[in-house]
Formats: structure tokens, sequence, C-alpha cells
């Protein structure tokens, strides 16, 4: 597996890549690919990081795992490719955009222009085994990510990280909150909607935030 990502991400995660977790993690995902398909595709792994710089990160959203099915996962959390209908918890994300801020997307659920914005969309492991969800938690990819997120909460300020459900917001450990800003909700899928996602109104609350410290807001349409 070789590693293409951003090189400002690069110059901050380069110890990571030579630690022995990381090389064992890429072993393990050399192993699989001789007897199963992986998502998302090997160039897209990182593409989190390769649309959204580390020097540009405004915006944290945090996921769990990649989506399983075909065609659906590249490297962007809750997002999918084009042409590839929006999962159940992309569908509510969109109801609580159109309710909180009245934007009506569409069954567009492809999310590049939010990581084209600074918003980085960030899954807590990178990669899954198709049709097996969670297959490739607990290798080593949450220690790349919580390293992530420390780094990003170290040296960087007036950052808004968005967690969504108990899995993300255990990760609130990781962030300096008197440093940065920290959006809390249920998570979107349909088990967890009703719990206090819908209402959370987290995207006009992102960009008074961005409008509060003098940044651009975030066009949230897809």
């Amino acid at each position: 597996m070789s590693i293409k990502i951003n090189e400002t991400w690069l110059e901050v995660l380069k110890n990571e890549f030579e630690k022995a977790y990381f090389l064992d993690l890429k072993s393990f995902l050399v192993e699989e690919k001789k007897n199963h398909i992986i998502y998302p595709p090997g160039n897209q792994i990182f593409e989190a990081f390769n649309l959204t710089p580390f020097d540009q990160v405004k915006v944290v959203l945090l996921g769990q795992d990649p989506y399983h099915g075909a065609g659906q996962a590249h490297g962007l959390c809750f997002s999918v490719q084009d042409g590839i209908k929006p999962p159940p918890s992309l569908q509510n994300i969109f109801k609580e955009i159109e309710t909180d801020i009245g934007i009506a997307n569409s069954n567009k659920g492809n999310l590049q222009s939010w990581a084209k914005q600074g918003v980085l969309l960030l899954n807590a492991t990178l990669t899954v085994r198709a049709n097996q969800a969670a297959s490739h938690q607990n290798k080593g990819w949450e220690i790349f990510t919580d390293k992530v997120i420390s780094e990003l909460s170290e040296n960087k300020k007036g950052l808004i990280f968005i967690l969504w459900g108990n899995y993300a917001q255990a990760k609130s450990s990781l962030i300096d909150a008197n440093k940065h800003h920290i959006l809390k909700a249920a998570h979107p899928s349909p088990f967890s909607v009703y719990r206090g996602f819908f209402g959370c109104r987290h995207f006009s609350k992102t960009n008074d935030l961005l409008r509060q410290m003098g940044k651009p807001e975030i066009d949230w349409s897809v």
C-alpha cells in the first residue's frame, strides 16, 4: 500500500507512517487485498486529507467506518460517489440541513464540495472489507486518526469539531475545548436520529461560529 497524502499532512504525520502499528496495518491490508475486496479504492483511502489540506481545515466532521457497499465509499465520511443514492444517514443529514438553513439537497451524495471548503470528513477507520461492516476496526487505523485529531487540536485554534453519536463524542477527550468549538448530537442513523440529531442545527451553528471568527461560511449545498 503506497501512501498518497497531501504534503501538508505528510509533514504533520510523517512519523506515524514508520511506526510499528502502521507497518502492521499496511501488512494487514496487503494480505486482505489478496482475498477480499477493500473499500474505498486504494487511491482514495486518504481522500479526506487530499481534498482538505492541514492548513485549510476549519471544520472536522467525524465518522466511524467507510460504507461497505459497492461503489459507495471514496474516502470521505458520510459521502458517497457520484451516481450512488445517499444512504439513510446522509438522507437524514440533508433533512436537517433543509430544516436548519433551508437548503434542499438533491439525490447527489458526494460531499467533495464540503471538503474543498475546509470540512475534514474524517472516518476513524479508513478502510473496510466489502459487505462486512467494522471489519477493519482495531487494526491500527484508530491510532492513526486519533493522532490526526490530536495534531489538529494541538497545532490549530478555532476549529469546529462536529461529533455525532457516542463513538464520535468519545473523541472529545483528544480535543482542547479551550481552543476549539465542539458540537455534539445524536448520530443521524435512522436508529438514533430522533434522539437529538433532528433539530441540532449544527449547520447554522457552524456558520455562526465561522462568521464570529471572521472566516468564510460553509455552503452546505451539494
